[in-house]
């Protein structure tokens, strides 16, 4: 009898490879070298920390910088690494080191991880990732460490330096300042703050992106998903900033005490980090209700796609509100950038984002059933930021129950691996129809 090939179609390897990443991180965590206290996280808050850090979210129920040793923080930053790039891409680097071929299926998963369009060129896309990577994390990492050099000894100003530039362009928003003050001091450093978004910028432009303008000085020309992504982010950078400005102005916890040129720089950092990195320079819960709820706008959305962002993505937005304005006009054609969208992108764009919606919803829903006490923003407040994997939080982190981290755990795993990813991976694959039904017609509006 001819024995059955285990087999796993690339979406289910990406979900499975993540989920055993997490498990390895969470072991770690538990150790007894791992925390300062040398008694090593509980496996619940380990698992917490080993998700948070492999979806690059920042989301913590511990602080970073007060409770782990430099082991610790070193395995939160391997995670992170990893986890932001995707171990596929890792496993690449290990395959170019030893000189393997990597085979189709290999391709194929790739394709998958980086969210590629097509199998071909993407082996040599990922080597372009490692690189464009290495350079921007080093000369971020430089440029911090000579910042904070001015602040603490040198030896550790360039283990923050390079610690936080890992860590923000991955956006993940981790960092090692203590007492869960996050960038809290930093507010009006153009240094740091002009870097750091800078990296988070970087990172959530995505790699299609990065390399699309790298071969521009051959081509002279970007793809529609290029010009797509680049001018909603500075559509959303620049729109929120100037929103933050004017809601955050008068208030006297967050903007006000601050020059103009510092209003300038936290408005500005506090724009940029929903999408989707985590640091913050105002502290989140003082801010306006109006600013937390253009926050959760901007959580939700996220950055590009194929980057180590979360969030249902600027592509998805960009696709959905073309296909509105096209509705409104009365057109036929759905186009951006003269550029006809096939009604395939359409319907992922509808997929991705009700899936989103539905799990922010539910999330939001069951938070309030577990966490008892709190005003309901924080509880939306928290699922959009696990869900798009930015790491802010309104306190309700450190305070959740057993069920409300799970909750949490769960939401911040389906953001990273997108919610498109994960429908494939559970459900069965497609298989055409053998008959088609007739045509219904259901009123609309």
């Amino acid at each position: 009898m001819k024995k059955q090939k285990f087999n796993l179609d690339p979406p289910k390897i990406i979900v499975l490879g993540f989920a055993i990443l997490i498990l390895i991180g969470s072991f770690l965590l538990t150790l007894p070298i791992a925390t300062e206290d040398g008694k090593g996280l509980s496996f619940l808050n380990a698992l917490f920390t080993a998700t948070s850090a492999t979806c690059v979210t920042g989301l913590v129920v511990v602080d970073t910088g007060d409770t782990f040793t430099m082991f610790g923080e070193l395995v939160i930053l391997s995670l992170i690494q990893v986890g932001g790039l995707g171990f596929m891409t890792f496993a690449s680097l290990l395959f170019f080191l030893f000189g393997k071929k990597i085979s189709l299926k290999d391709r194929l998963i790739l394709k998958e991880a980086i969210n590629n369009l097509s199998i071909a060129g993407v082996v040599r896309l990922v080597r372009r990732i490692l690189i464009f990577t290495a350079v921007i994390e080093i000369a971020g990492g430089i440029i911090l460490s000579i910042r904070f050099s001015f602040d603490m000894p040198i030896g550790k100003a360039v283990y923050f330096g390079f610690f936080h530039a890992i860590s923000n362009f991955n956006n993940a928003g981790f960092d090692l300042m203590g007492e869960f003050q996050s960038l809290t001091s930093y507010v009006d450093d153009p240094t740091v703050v002009l870097t750091i978004c800078s990296l988070i910028t970087l990172g959530g432009l995505g790699f299609l992106v990065m390399n699309d303008l790298y071969e521009y000085r051959n081509t002279r020309r970007l793809s529609a998903h290029s010009k797509v992504v680049i001018l909603a982010t500075l559509i959303l950078t620049i729109g929120a900033t100037i929103l933050i400005f004017l809601f955050e102005f008068g208030n006297a916890k967050t903007l006000e005490p601050l020059s103009f040129m510092g209003k300038g720089l936290g408005s500005l950092f506090q724009a940029v980090t929903p999408r989707t990195a985590g640091a913050n320079t105002l502290p989140i819960g003082d801010l306006t209700q109006s600013t937390l709820f253009l926050l959760i706008f901007l959580m939700f959305i996220g950055a590009g796609s194929g980057s180590t962002a979360g969030g249902i993505k600027i592509s998805t937005l960009a696709v959905l509100v073309a296909t509105v304005w096209s509705q409104i006009k009365g057109k036929e054609d759905v186009v951006l950038f003269r550029r006809k969208i096939v009604m395939e992108t359409i319907l992922k764009a509808l997929t991705v984002t009700i899936i989103g919606l539905f799990l922010v919803f539910v999330i939001t829903m069951l938070l309030s059933i577990t966490e008892k006490g709190h005003d309901f923003i924080m509880y939306l407040f928290e699922a959009a930021s696990a869900f798009g994997t930015v790491g802010l939080s309104m306190g309700l982190t450190p305070e959740l129950s057993s069920m409300g981290r799970l909750l949490i755990i769960f939401t911040m795993f389906a953001g990273r691996l997108g919610p498109l990813t994960m429908a494939i991976a559970i459900a069965m694959r497609r298989k055409r129809n053998a008959f088609h039904y007739p045509e219904g017609k259901i009123m609309i509006g």
